[in-house]
């Protein structure tokens, strides 16, 4: 869904304590008085990359309240609390660089990454503050005035002011918190510091001895650095709207706002001043300043997006003007019924990734999640309780594919898709997904589509004879989603494509209309008979041509792991790839059943467990006979190609029988023990000898 870039980029990486065990190429010590640390990073002369970019954030119960940089370095805050410092001069092999950072509690841990070539790694690590009585001087060194860059931009309202006149002074893309001075010629004016994202915005006058001629208007940082304009002030009165006492006020905001709403905010208030909004959320934290320009007529108007990253619940904006405060308050609730995120955004091979969020409740909730590749890696349908809350927990191994997850979460009609990535934060996909499998003609499919943001996405729809049957342009919401309602009116029997494409990005996916069940002989198979937990499985077949079949998935109890709906093409071929064996599988034959109608074929299967753990030996099945029971007796883990000799003992020690067979190029051998009738019922221990390892299980007989 689109929030998603910066979230837990950073916390989902382990802070490590400075000095932990080889030398480091990066180190860093920080030192505090109070609120106020400042972060010494040196790049170790081993080190044969510059540094370019610095990332630090906090613990959960902390926060960053503002900071200054060096010459050379800009800094922003992400909404999720990290500051990524960046630099457009890099440190050397050798070189050393300073950061100030205020926090809202004394002496915190400070987490921290150095980075070269904007995102790939050279230390991660963590500083605990030593205390100083004074840091003033370091937070000079610190603080070098770095606040005039390139990229910096300034300008007046209004843009030729008179002699004697009244002016407002805003810029951009300037040092974060830093102090600034305002000239005009060689005449200092004004000394200003601007805000966190390097904005200013201040009300000035010209002198009343300022000569009606050109001169330039300047902002200085601390080592002289400047950016300058040049203007012509005119002669006359004074141009800046009159300072009748024009109350401040606020039209009414909407109860309720939903991410990417539009909303529109109006008032009056002073003439050429500034209203300037502070909102926060139902904790009181800020999430974020806004400074509004008054007209010179006394009003104002401010439209927003609502980021689709804004966190739910109550919003309380403090507005004025420097003398008058107002206050109003919103909601902001989430638009959509099924509302599913992932706790973090990148998730390592291994990991359990967990998701949580809200669903209506009290009704079933299915979820699929699909690998990079797009075959299926965890389905199951949730029960949701009365409170709609959802929790779920996948695990993940050491060799699932890296890349970018999708989870598909639907409930009927309503529908939600969300990206995770495992190894690497999630990148954006185009996905088309069908409600479902079948439609009759005349049935209104509901696809949903995942994209950019706000992105037009091109629709076209293919016909069983591959001609294009219907296109469409799609426009996405603010959370790069849109359902789209395509009407089968009129479609005929078969199997149809929709492909979404936007510039050179493409991805499809199938749907069916009017196809029902049908007699005919069902031919399944699968590419190989062992499968380990965590392993697709790509089913095979033939049938009669164009019908629905269904295939179920069963463990070695019998029960149902997985049930998918698929069909025959014009060819009478059938594939199917989403079926997984799950990480907690039990090891045994499984079975895997394909119907359609009255009709059906069953594959079986045998599932094992880690090789890793050696040999293992398992009681398949007891079947009664006339002439005794036969006990199908099979392993895994044993050396590749060797004789293996199985040994079944009374429960006294006597030998009752051996039976020699060879294991397969995988390690899984499998043989029978017909038990006579003059075997008395009791507890028998089989075991199994190969030349490098054994195991034994036991058996009952009644």
């Amino acid at each position: 869904m689109g929030v998603f870039l910066s979230l837990v980029l950073i916390f989902s990486l382990a802070a490590l304590p400075e000095g932990f065990g080889e030398e480091k190429l990066v180190t860093a010590k920080s030192i505090g008085f109070e609120e106020t640390t400042i972060i010494e990073f040196h790049n170790s002369e081993e080190n044969t990359n510059q540094i370019d970019t610095i990332r630090m954030w906090l613990g959960s119960d902390v926060n960053f309240k503002s900071f200054k940089t060096e010459r050379g370095w800009t800094g922003q805050k992400t909404p999720q609390g990290v500051i990524v410092f960046t630099a457009s001069i890099p440190v050397e092999p050798g070189e050393i660089v300073k950061f100030g950072v205020k926090t809202d509690k004394a002496k915190p841990g400070i987490n921290w990454k150095a980075l070269y070539d904007t995102n790939k790694q050279i230390e991660i690590g963590k500083t605990l503050v030593s205390e100083s009585n004074s840091i003033e001087p370091e937070l000079k060194t610190a603080d070098k005035g770095a606040g005039v860059f390139e990229e910096s931009s300034f300008r007046l309202v209004p843009e030729k002011p008179n002699v004697g006149s009244s002016m407002r002074v805003t810029g951009d893309n300037f040092g974060a918190n830093q102090e600034f001075d305002f000239y005009i010629d060689t005449e200092k004016i004004e000394t200003f510091e601007t805000d966190g994202d390097g904005h200013f915005m201040f009300t000035s006058s010209v002198p009343e001895n300022q000569k009606a001629e050109r001169v330039d208007f300047k902002i200085k940082d601390s080592e002289g650095n400047e950016k300058t304009i040049s203007l012509r002030i005119g002669e006359g009165e004074d141009r800046m709207a009159s300072t009748e006492n024009i109350p401040l006020t606020i039209s009414a905001t909407p109860p309720i706002v939903y991410r990417g709403d539009l909303v529109n905010v109006s008032g009056t208030g002073l003439p050429g001043s500034t209203v300037t909004a502070t909102i926060r959320d139902d904790s009181g934290n800020v999430l974020t300043t806004i400074a509004i320009d008054i007209g010179l007529d006394g009003d104002w108007e401010y439209q927003t997006l609502i980021p689709i990253d804004t966190p739910f619940g109550k919003h309380t904006a403090e507005i004025t003007d420097g003398t008058t405060n107002l206050l109003r308050s919103w909601t902001v609730a989430s638009s959509k019924v099924i509302e599913i995120i992932p706790i973090k955004l990148k998730y390592e091979p291994g990991d359990t990734i967990i998701f949580n969020g809200t669903a209506k409740p009290s009704q079933e909730l299915e979820v699929i999640i699909e690998d990079p590749q797009g075959n299926e890696f965890y389905s199951e349908i949730l029960n949701i309780d009365a409170t709609g809350k959802v929790y779920l927990e996948i695990d993940t191994i050491p060799s699932s594919p890296e890349g970018t997850y999708v989870l598909f979460a639907a409930q009927g009609e309503d529908t939600d898709i969300v990206l995770v990535g495992l190894g690497e934060l999630p990148e954006e996909k185009l996905i088309a997904k069908p409600d479902k499998l079948n439609y009759s003609a005349g049935d209104i499919l509901l696809l949903d589509i995942q994209g950019p943001a706000s992105g037009t996405i091109a629709l076209l729809i293919v016909d069983p004879s591959d001609k294009n049957k219907f296109t469409d342009t799609v426009i996405l919401g603010p959370d790069g989603q849109s359902t789209y309602e395509l009407d089968l009116k009129g479609y005929s029997s078969g199997v149809y494509t929709a492909v979404i494409t936007r510039g050179n990005s493409q991805t499809s996916d199938v749907f069916t209309v009017g196809l029902v069940t049908g007699s005919g002989e069902i031919n399944a198979h699968t590419t190989k008979d062992t499968y380990q937990p965590g392993e697709s499985i790509l089913v095979l077949g033939d049938s009669s041509k164009n019908i629905l079949l269904t295939l179920e998935l069963l463990d070695n109890n019998g029960e149902i792991v997985k049930t998918k709906e698929t069909f025959t093409n014009k060819d009478g071929v059938f594939s199917e790839s989403s079926f997984r064996i799950p990480l907690d599988a039990e090891p045994g034959k499984w079975t895997i059943h394909a119907r359609s109608g009255p009709n059906f074929d069953d594959v079986e299967i045998t599932v094992i467990g880690d090789a890793d753990e050696g040999m293992v030996l398992l009681i398949d099945s007891i079947v009664p006979s006339p002439g005794g029971d036969i006990v199908t007796i099979s392993g895994y883990g044993a050396a590749i190609s060797q004789q293996i000799i199985i040994t079944i003992f009374a429960e006294d020690g006597e030998e009752i029988t051996e039976l020699t067979i060879f294991s397969t190029g995988t390690g899984v051998f499998s043989t029978i023990w017909l038990v006579t009738n003059d075997i008395a019922p009791g507890t028998y221990t089989v075991k199994a000898v190969d030349a490098l390892d054994e195991a034994e299980t036991t058996v009952v007989l009644e």
